[in-house]
């Protein structure tokens, strides 16, 4: 099929900062795109071809738009995967599939998967309420502390929490859940896999992820990881095995821990772009969203080696702003030599929300990771604060 300045359409499931940059590579290529996203200001907006407002749950809504495109992929795996399952019965090719991402989509699905597999992961426990597991904390069933997660739909931190009391609970969604052994870890690890359909299959290298104490999200992405090579080849090996054992195809990230004794055991994957392949637009000799365009149309995969050292910083909105967004010090960054900002194009800001990131590429991991503290204390998120009378206020430094 001739993709390339044809007539050929690639519908995107998502419109947020992952199928903007999607988008970047889609226009380099000239391929058709259509996107489908609930918001009226969803990044991509601007980007695509077509953009249609829609909820992506909604079974009719993800049909009728699969129906106006050759091939479909996604950016969020919260979708709707009856629909994909009846386009797929209609022989539209749905990368990742149905199956894939039904797998995927419920964290307790996906640890059993695991676990049929013989994919080494924490130990788990999973409970159809938040109330089972309350009742099952009483009864000493479960050993505090450990992490609570929500089956469905949690993402950047959120649906993750450390349960240390019964008081741990206040707040916490009635829903379906999963009761996750605590494991002492030195590195959570990352490996991103890119699998096409006739098979091909390669690694990025393995990356290290430094977390932000109190909202659980990445702060910094570390490639390569400053770890052991030869536990970096075991991270790559078990990466494999799980898109293996998944049938994957386009992008699957898989999240690891790397124990105290160096056993890696699986957290979790997402069957997309992912902010641990962030750093790989500026750091590797192909990008994973050029990856996922060549996978997803079974094309031959790029050389995934990286061209030099890479740090990303995640860009987040400051605690105690919401509302316009201001980047405050921007200029500052842009003056240090390899560092490289994305913006995502959210108007709105509020504490922790994901507003871009910042790469920083380097032939010295060290050095690159003092560039990326400079820069983490140099530009803030924050919002234009409003004056008595109604009015904005210039903030200071922007």
């Amino acid at each position: 099929m001739n993709y390339f300045s044809s007539d050929f359409k690639l519908g995107i499931l998502g419109g947020g900062q992952l199928g903007k940059m999607l988008l970047t590579e889609t226009r380099k290529f000239d391929i058709q795109t259509y996107v489908l996203d609930p918001s009226d200001e969803a990044p991509c907006k601007t980007g695509s071809n077509r953009f249609f407002k829609g909820d992506l749950m909604d079974h009719d809504t993800v049909y009728d738009f699969g129906k106006q495109v050759d091939v479909l992929t996604l950016e969020i795996e919260h979708v709707n995967v009856e629909a994909l399952e009846k386009l797929e019965n209609e022989e539209l090719k749905v990368y990742p599939s149905a199956a894939t991402l039904r797998l995927i989509q419920n964290k307790g699905k996906q640890k059993d998967f695991y676990k049929a597999n013989n994919i080494p992961t924490a130990d788990y426990q999973r409970f159809a309420t938040l109330s089972d597991l309350k009742q099952a904390a009483e009864n000493n069933e479960v050993a505090m502390p450990f992490v609570w997660k929500s089956s469905q739909f949690g993402y950047d931190g959120n649906g993750v929490k450390v349960i240390r009391s019964a008081e741990s609970f206040n707040g916490l969604p009635e829903g379906e859940c999963i009761a996750e052994a605590m494991i002492p870890f030195k590195n959570e690890l990352a490996v991103i896999v890119a699998r096409n359909p006739s098979g091909e299959i390669k690694t990025y290298p393995v990356v290290e992820m430094e977390f932000h104490p109190e909202a659980n999200q990445v702060e910094y992405v570390i490639c390569p990881a400053r770890i052991d090579e030869a536990v970096a080849a075991k991270a790559r090996r078990i990466a494999l095995e799980v898109s293996e054992k998944f049938n994957h195809v386009g992008l699957l990230a898989v999240e690891m821990f790397q124990t105290e004794d160096d056993e890696i055991l699986v957290n979790e994957v997402a069957p997309r772009p992912h902010n641990s392949g962030h750093y790989s637009i500026e750091a590797s000799y192909t990008s994973q969203f050029e990856q996922h365009i060549r996978a997803i149309l079974n094309l031959p995969l790029g050389n995934t080696a990286s061209k030099a050292a890479g740090i990303m910083v995640n860009l987040v909105g400051a605690e105690g702003y919401s509302g316009n967004v201001v980047y405050q010090n921007i200029e500052s960054i842009l003056g240090k030599s390899g560092v490289t900002p994305h913006i995502y194009g959210k108007k709105q800001t509020r504490p922790f929300r994901k507003m871009g990131h910042v790469t920083i590429v380097h032939e010295d991991i060290n050095e690159a990771r003092k560039v990326a503290e400079e820069v983490k204390e140099t530009i803030k998120v924050i919002s234009i604060p409003q004056t008595p009378g109604g009015g904005i206020q210039k903030p200071d430094n922007i």
